[in-house]
């Protein structure tokens, strides 16, 4: 694996991770929304991921699975909504309590939402970490060349 793949390989994983924080990040934005403009309360969002890779014969896999890696990287396939019910919530005043004063909550945890955002940003650190070896790689690599 070249250190420039190495590179393209972290860098999907940043954009991935970037944008899987804007998605937490809009869910935590909208924990009290009990109105949307689709009708009804908000409902978590969720990022999924999937492995980016090249179409590759069964020949090629079987034939070098073990020496070669063949991922390419992340990518985002799908942003899908949680399935979770809604929270139900005593609150007769609210103007969108139902005939029995239960108002219906967004389907968002806070305490999930932020444990969330630490693996992403966690993720995040990891791919600029991994980025920054292989740019001092490549600049030792230079000084060798040099001298």
């Amino acid at each position: 694996m070249s250190i420039f793949r190495a590179m393209e390989i972290s860098a999907s994983g940043l954009t991935a991770q970037r944008l899987r924080m804007d998605v937490i990040s809009n869910n935590i934005a909208n924990v009290n929304t009990t109105r949307t403009e689709q009708g009804g309360p908000y409902r978590r969002k969720r990022v999924i991921f999937q492995e980016k890779s090249r179409d590759f014969s069964f020949r090629d896999v079987l034939n070098d699975s073990l020496s070669k890696p063949r991922g390419e990287g992340v990518r985002v396939v799908a942003i899908e909504d949680d399935p979770a019910p809604f929270k139900l919530v005593y609150d007769p005043s609210h103007p969108d309590a139902d005939d029995n004063g239960y108002v219906r909550m967004p389907n968002v945890n806070i305490v999930t939402e932020m444990v969330d955002m630490i693996s992403a940003t966690r993720s995040y650190e990891a791919n600029v970490t991994a980025i920054n070896a292989a740019k001092s790689m490549i600049s030792k690599a230079l000084e060798i060349g040099s001298a």
